[in-house]
Parts: structure tokens; sequence; C-alpha cells
């Protein structure tokens, strides 16, 4: 019991057990955020008055949280179906063709560094415990860290999508109409700088990097999107 415990723990100082909602939370709000503010900042380009922008950034929030929930869900979805699928062919197999299969787990073993003899006996002891399962982790590479599910990463996905999008509208409702694209995107430089920092705090990575990278491609969105906006905008 207590060397579960240590096992537990150490598991938890590290940060790959996190990597499939983290990559659907920073996925969906970074989405929120730059895709949001670039509509934004296209319509305020070629507007004079709020009410259009306010209009284009509520509708593009909705439609958008809702589309990133769908798609995750859907793409999500569909890892899902694969990986029983191939779950089913290696119980089938193993059925069909146990000697073959008990070869195959000790020839991936030997690879990874054991002697052949001790690569035959760990997957001797391993298929007398779990065959399936040791099939699954060690010949398919699914496990409880890789495993998909569909309802964590749409739900992570829509709703931090929300937040994301919902800041560059708080920043639309609060500043006056003129000069108002130049306000969005200091201030999304602003959030997407927080949402870096996080991020790569949260999965352990180096925080300048993360910063970098998400600023440039931001800055680079709303940059086309506002010249989109000047280019082939109307007054209205």
């Amino acid at each position: 019991m207590n060397k579960q415990l240590t096992i537990d723990n150490y598991l938890d100082n590290h940060y790959i057990h996190r990597s499939n909602w983290l990559r659907a939370a920073v996925l969906g709000a970074n989405d929120g955020i730059i895709s949001i503010s670039s509509l934004a900042i296209g319509v305020a380009a070629a507007s004079t008055t709020k009410e259009p922008t306010v209009l284009a950034t509520v509708a593009g929030l909705v439609a958008g949280a809702l589309s990133m929930a769908a798609g995750e869900y859907v793409s999500v979805s569909s890892q899902t179906d694969i990986e029983k699928a191939d779950i089913e062919r290696e119980a089938k197999e193993l059925k069909e063709m146990p000697e073959t299969e008990l070869n195959i787990l000790a020839e991936i073993y030997e690879r990874r560094g054991l002697k052949k003899e001790t690569a035959m006996q760990v997957a001797i002891e391993l298929t007398e415990k779990d065959a399936l399962g040791t099939h699954v982790r060690d010949e398919l590479g699914i496990n409880e860290l890789t495993q998909a599910h569909p309802i964590q990463a749409a739900f992570a996905s829509g709703s931090s999508f929300t937040v994301g999008g919902a800041l560059p509208l708080i920043v639309i409702l609060l500043f006056p109409v003129q000069h108002l694209e130049y306000w969005l995107y200091g201030f999304t430089i602003v959030f997407l700088v927080i949402l870096g920092a996080i991020s790569a705090r949260t999965g352990g990575s180096g925080i300048p990097k993360a910063i970098l990278r998400i600023t440039v491609w931001g800055t680079l969105a709303m940059g086309l999107s506002a010249l989109v906006g000047y280019l082939f905008g109307v007054s209205v």
C-alpha cells in the first residue's frame, strides 16, 4: 500500500497526465482570444460605431464555442473509435496466434534494451498476468495517460474558448469606438502573455518560449484581420 502511494505521489510530480485536458483548454482559450479579437479588430477597422463590432463579437463567441466543443468531441471520438478497434483486433490476435504475439512482445522489450532471454521472460510473465492489457500498453501504446476522453476534451475546449473569447468582448464594451482596434490589440497581447505563462507553468515547460510563440502568432492573425478590415471594409 505504501509503495503504491509512493508511485502515485511520484507520478503526480510529472506533467504528462495533464496533457489531454491541458491541450484542449489551451487550444480553446488561445483560439477564443485570437479569433474573437481578430474578428473584432477586422470589424472595428471598418466601422464608425460600436454596435457592429459588438454584434459580430457575440455571434463569433457563441458560434466559436459551440464549434470548438463539437469539433473536439468529434475528433477525439474518432480517436477513441480507432483505439477500440485496435484493442478488439489485438484481442482476436491473442486468441488466434498467442505464440506470435508473445514473440512480438519479447521483441519490443528486446529493442528497448533487454537481453533476448530476459525480454522473453518478461513477456511471458506479463502475458500470464494480463495479456491484453500488456499488448495494449506496450504494442499499441495506449494507456491511461494517452487514452482519449471526448466529453472531457469537448468541455475543456468549449468552456476555455468562451472564457478566452469573453476577454476581448469586455474590452469592446469598456472602451470607446475610436481607435478600438488598438485597444483590442494591446489588451489581447496582454491576455496571450498571461495565457502562455499559465499554460507553460501548468505543463512544466519554458515560459518565455510559450509566451513568444503565442504572441507572435496572435499578432500575425490580428494584423491580417485589421488589414482586411481596412482594405475591404465599408463604414457602417
